[in-house]
């Protein structure tokens, strides 16, 4: 990876991860806030609701490069391996129009809502909107760096080693833990 996209990509990561923490902190302090002193503010279940979706739009980038996004491969498997790589290369394709369709629809989407306000936190519904195209093309980014590796299956995170391993190489029988 060049200078440029490690850091863009801890930059992401640090968002995402900041995102999480919002929303921890928020809902534990609405549950103590609510059961401790029968006090539960109004904005508190909105705003964390608004940063989960953020938190979701944002680390879907994250997600292709680690390969954790959801793969069925049942008909891709028993193809060979040139057909498979051609059909990861329709996948990117595929990946590529749709993701420009949401940046698209979701600007219009933010500008439809920024002059309409949220019930409990009363901001523009065009903020928490932004979370759509803001992802879309945060993803986009992380396709341009990755989209050759992702067609080569060579993922970022190798701690989980069984991202790197296609479904018919895991054989439970041979599992010592079952």
């Amino acid at each position: 990876m060049g200078t440029f996209e490690e850091t863009f990509v801890r930059l992401n990561r640090i968002v995402v991860a900041l995102a999480l923490a919002a929303i921890f902190t928020i809902v534990f302090l609405n549950v103590v806030g609510r059961y401790g002193f029968g006090y539960s503010p109004a904005w508190a279940e909105e705003t964390a609701r608004f940063l989960m979706i953020f938190g979701t739009f944002a680390g879907a980038g994250l997600a292709l490069r680690e390969g954790r996004l959801v793969e069925i491969d049942l008909f891709i498997r028993p193809v060979p391996e040139r057909a498979k790589k051609l059909i990861r290369v329709g996948a990117v394709l595929v990946m590529t129009a749709f993701m420009i369709t949401i940046l698209w629809y979701g600007t219009k989407f933010v500008s439809f809502g920024w002059n309409k306000e949220t019930m409990a936190t009363g901001i523009s519904r065009g903020i928490p909107y932004l979370a759509i195209p803001v992802g879309a093309g945060l993803f986009l980014i992380h396709l341009a760096f990755f989209w050759n590796k992702f067609i080569a299956r060579e993922f970022d995170d190798t701690s989980n080693e069984s991202l790197n391993t296609d479904a018919e190489d895991l054989d439970p029988a041979s599992d010592p833990r079952l």
